[in-house]
């Protein structure tokens, strides 16, 4: 093989991986002209106890939200569940750590778990009953709300002190000025983004949602991978319930309402393509971030909470606009 072919094929290379990355790319940058933007308005953007009380610690909850909704929407699915169901998990986890006086591991363990079952359900309706994911998780979406109501008699949970240590899943420091709810969702970020780059439900989460007709026809049981799929993103759900009644010592039945559309808006301004078969971790992370570096540096600048959801909403607007314009330069669209 010739020089110049080498040559050839490493450019081409190069130019594949530049056009796979631009997404996240341009999102990074964007994070960073948001944040120094803030820091030019208002210096006290940047101070530590701002990024890490105020950005960090709201990033966590829709971060790990996230995280799970990366792998469903990849596949070509939605969930519009998670937010409900993150105050199903919430009441119930409260309701059996107060009753049964369970410990922190369990009561962790517990929510997970839960979560767990919940995407499980999602993903059993959409694949035995055929139903669209947007129907499907609409109706899981309403059934939570009905069920965290239900379970909560229509009261908050509170965890009072005799659950030693509960609050120290979100605020606490095991790493020094740093809150364990920022560690813990980039250890989820780590762990997500290894099974979808280096497992075979990773493989498959792309597969499905570039051509799941294709994927079927290869001999894979796509039906069973996209339960697993599910499942997973409910994992993550029930991580990011814990961490929030932890941060707020309670469970609210109507905990969580709306953090869908946040989660699923970090997803999309982080490259992650709606039509699937496309995403990173790293870039819902960094989406995650603009989001709460945003509503964090519109509320220093006192901007007025209807114009905040204004310019939140056009943030998404453009988001799925550019990857639109981004995939039909590719040629995956036309």
């Amino acid at each position: 093989m010739s020089d110049t072919v080498k040559v050839a094929k490493g450019e081409n290379k190069i130019a594949a991986y530049a056009k796979r990355e631009i997404g996240r790319v341009l999102a990074l940058a964007s994070l960073v002209v948001i944040f120094v933007f803030f820091t030019i308005m208002r210096p006290v953007f940047a101070s530590w106890e701002n990024v890490s009380d105020g950005i960090l610690m709201s990033t966590v909850v829709i971060g790990l939200m996230a995280i799970g909704t990366t792998f469903v929407i990849i596949t070509g699915g939605i969930d519009l569940s998670i937010g409900t169901t993150t105050a199903l998990v919430a009441v119930i986890v409260g309701k059996l750590v107060q009753g049964l006086g369970l410990n922190v591991w369990a009561g962790i363990l517990v929510g997970i778990l839960i979560g767990g079952i919940c995407g499980v359900i999602n993903g059993l309706l959409i694949t035995i009953l055929k139903l669209p994911p947007f129907i499907a998780t609409l109706a899981t979406m309403k059934a939570a709300q009905g069920l965290a109501l239900i379970i909560s008699d229509l009261k908050p949970v509170m965890f009072t002190a005799d659950v030693k240590g509960w609050d120290a899943i979100a605020t606490g420091n095991i790493i020094p000025n740093f809150p364990n709810g920022a560690l813990i969702l980039f250890v989820g970020a780590i762990i997500g983004s290894i099974i979808l780059n280096k497992t075979v439900i990773g493989r498959y989460t792309f597969a499905i949602g570039s051509n799941q007709a294709a994927t079927q026809l290869s001999g894979v049981k796509v039906n069973a991978w996209i339960v697993a799929i599910y499942g997973l993103g409910g994992l993550y759900v029930g991580m990011a319930a814990v961490v929030l009644t932890s941060r707020l010592g309670s469970a609210r039945p109507d905990l969580g309402l709306g953090y869908e559309l946040e989660a699923i808006a970090a997803v999309i301004i982080g490259g992650t393509s709606l039509l699937g078969g496309k995403g990173t971790i790293s870039g819902t992370i960094i989406g995650a971030l603009i989001m709460s570096v945003l509503i964090n540096g519109l509320r220093i600048l006192e901007l007025q909470q209807e114009w905040q959801y204004v310019i939140t909403g056009i943030v998404i607007v453009l988001a799925v606009w550019g990857d639109n314009v981004r995939r039909r330069k590719t040629g995956e669209i036309s």
